[in-house]
């Protein structure tokens, strides 16, 4: 077994892991190792990478299987099954800043990606992070009420909600094609590994509850949205080059920030892992 650290970020979300070098191989001690610090802290941070396209896409099958992405456009060049996040995109003439406000990715497909990974390419001198808040602990903290309120209610998300707080790029003919039908899932759901309920919100992709009228249903989300939003419950990644990122899109929201200089270039690697139908409530 490799020697390594993993340290703990905050009391809730986010531990860092120094001393592995993801281009070499990874023994299945030090593999259960990592996906047992995932499930517990929900996103990894793994320090002092330096990868190839091809060294990326073979370290994150640590983790899991590769999901294919709904924009199939937007992938690096000569490699189809490996995507990027760039603060270069437009849409109508406006600047797109992918993952700005809080969201969970891909929560439009049936079995949602379990995981997301993000890894440095280039990076603005300042500014860029990603915010990541945990979604069980913000469950934990629902009073009773609540809990019994949510707990049979399910979501539609559908690929942008015509309530979706911010435009998503568009998709061309093939990605438009590939869409899965819409997500329908439970507003709390049941972690697969650790065992624990969270929150399961996307208001760029949630555009209605069953059985519920709009009005009641958007009050609903954005009650849910500001509780868990505080900043009790976040982590704030600082960027650094070489970072590699993993977060589980079955416990946290994620967000990006473009409180950098946009004449600088921001431009990461992502990968998503392929998840599960969402587990309701029993």
């Amino acid at each position: 077994m490799a020697s390594f650290t993993i340290t703990p970020l905050t009391d809730h979300t986010g531990a860092e892991v120094v001393g592995i070098d993801f281009t070499q191989p990874v023994d299945s001690e030090t593999k259960s190792t990592l996906n047992d610090a995932w499930a517990k802290y929900h996103v990894l941070v793994m320090r002092d990478q330096n990868f190839t396209p091809v060294e990326y896409k073979r370290a994150a099958t640590v983790f899991g299987e590769l999901q294919p992405h709904d924009k199939k456009e937007h992938h690096v060049p000569g490699h189809p099954d490996l995507y990027y996040v760039s603060n270069n995109e437009f849409k109508n003439g406006k600047r797109i800043i992918p993952g700005e406000t809080f969201h969970t990715d891909h929560s439009n497909h049936p079995a949602p990606p379990k995981a997301t990974m993000l890894y440095t390419v280039s990076l603005p001198s300042y500014g860029g992070d990603t915010q990541y808040v945990d979604m069980h602990a913000a469950y934990d903290d629902l009073d009773e009420a609540m809990k019994q309120r949510i707990a049979p209610l399910r979501a539609r998300h559908v690929y942008q909600s015509k309530y979706s707080p911010r435009q998503l790029t568009g998709l061309n003919e093939d990605s438009a094609r590939a869409m899965p039908p819409p997500g329908l899932h439970p507003l709390v759901r049941v972690h697969p590994e650790n065992g624990r309920k969270a929150l399961y919100l996307n208001p760029v992709r949630m555009e209605s509850i069953d059985g519920m009228g709009d009005n009641e249903a958007l009050a609903l989300i954005g009650e849910l949205m500001d509780h868990a939003t505080q900043t009790k419950y976040e982590y704030r990644h600082q960027w650094r080059q070489g970072d590699w990122v993993i977060w589980d899109n079955r416990s946290v929201m994620h967000q990006a920030n473009a409180d950098y200089d946009m004449n600088e270039r921001r431009y990461l690697f992502r990968l998503m892992l392929k998840g599960e139908v969402p587990i309701p409530v029993p």
